[in-house]
């Protein structure tokens, strides 16, 4: 039996979850808050930019852009629309690119949210599980659309299709 490197990330990304919810939940029952929808997320975000892991704040998007620019080249010479307009305009069309887009960059959330516990232990000595399934993927998505509608527009500027 073969293990996947997708596999082994989903196992750690899960352990690492499963372990921080119990005191994650015990916090949010004492401090009668939720971490993420409070004041503190906010505050904390600046010592994220600073602290051990800010490398990952320029990694993650770097390279989510990187997917992005390929599948929409992919998209401007298979003549499929721009990424974002697609996903905003056309049912038909919604599920196959989000289901494109999920398998580009699964492995890369994972292991943004796996870096996001990681760096939150070692900032703050506590770790909210919460606040790593937003701010790993968030460091993601957002890239990547980009980066895809624009390398398909760009894509399709630089090599217009030829009038039949």
């Amino acid at each position: 039996m073969r293990v996947s490197r997708s596999s082994v990330l989903t196992l750690v990304m899960v352990g690492l979850l499963a372990a921080a919810l119990v005191p994650s939940a015990r916090e949010t029952w004492e401090l009668g808050r939720i971490y993420v929808f409070s004041w503190q997320f906010l505050e904390d975000i600046p010592r994220r930019l600073t602290g051990p892991g800010r490398l990952r704040f320029v990694l993650q998007p770097t390279i989510a852009s990187i997917l992005g620019v390929r599948a929409g080249v992919a998209d401007a010479r298979a003549g499929r629309p721009g990424f974002l307009t697609c996903i905003l305009t056309d049912a038909a069309l919604r599920h196959e690119y989000l289901a494109t887009a999920w398998t580009a960059v699964r492995d890369l959330v994972k292991v943004g949210i796996i870096l996001d516990v990681i760096a939150q232990y070692l900032i703050f000595h506590d770790v909210h599980p919460g606040a790593a399934l937003i701010v790993g993927p968030v460091l993601i998505s957002g890239p990547y659309a980009l980066a895809r509608g624009l390398a398909n527009r760009a894509t399709r500027v630089r090599s217009p299709r030829p009038a039949a």
